[in-house]
């Protein structure tokens, strides 16, 4: 009920969205949650960390945990290449640095393109979206960072 309130409210607003891709599918976020993109570069690994966490960066002078977004969805962990990036994305109080196999655009969307996800895949797949995004070359999963990495578990990626 929560996830309807919230897509009716963004009906007929505008708002930007970073679209990227992983694992060949495309996601986006809002773009008021991202510091920068950057390009891919190594990260130094912390000794049992989560999963999903490749590493920490220096972000001029600031240690951020660089986090495999693929591997925290549930799908194979990412391979990084040339074309690969970091999205650094400030969530709840911790900067974070997401890897992506690529970002696709920074787009303008209306809300009432937000289709609500069907309740048989939120069931399976935990509540990490708040929708589907039709767009003239697809559609694109609108995920909510707060929601997948909440205030008091982001306290597992402090280096």
């Amino acid at each position: 009920m929560a996830k309807a309130q919230h897509l009716a409210g963004l009906v007929g607003d505008q708002m930007e969205i970073i679209a990227f891709r992983l694992q060949g599918q495309e996601f986006c976020v809002m773009t008021r949650t991202i510091r920068e993109i950057r390009g891919w570069s190594p990260s130094t690994p912390v000794p049992r960390s989560p999963r999903e966490m490749l590493g920490v960066m220096n972000l001029r002078g600031l240690v951020i945990p660089v986090i495999d977004l693929a591997t925290k969805l549930g799908m194979p962990a990412t391979s990084p290449n040339e074309r690969s990036a970091i999205v650094v994305a400030e969530i709840h109080t911790m900067i974070v640095g997401f890897l992506v196999d690529q970002v696709s655009d920074i787009l303008t969307v209306n809300g009432s393109q937000i289709q609500p996800i069907p309740d048989v895949v939120t069931s399976f797949n935990g509540n990490f979206s708040d929708g589907i995004i039709t767009h003239e070359n697809g559609m694109i999963c609108f995920l909510n960072l707060a929601r997948m990495f909440p205030a008091d578990e982001t306290q597992a990626y402090a280096a």
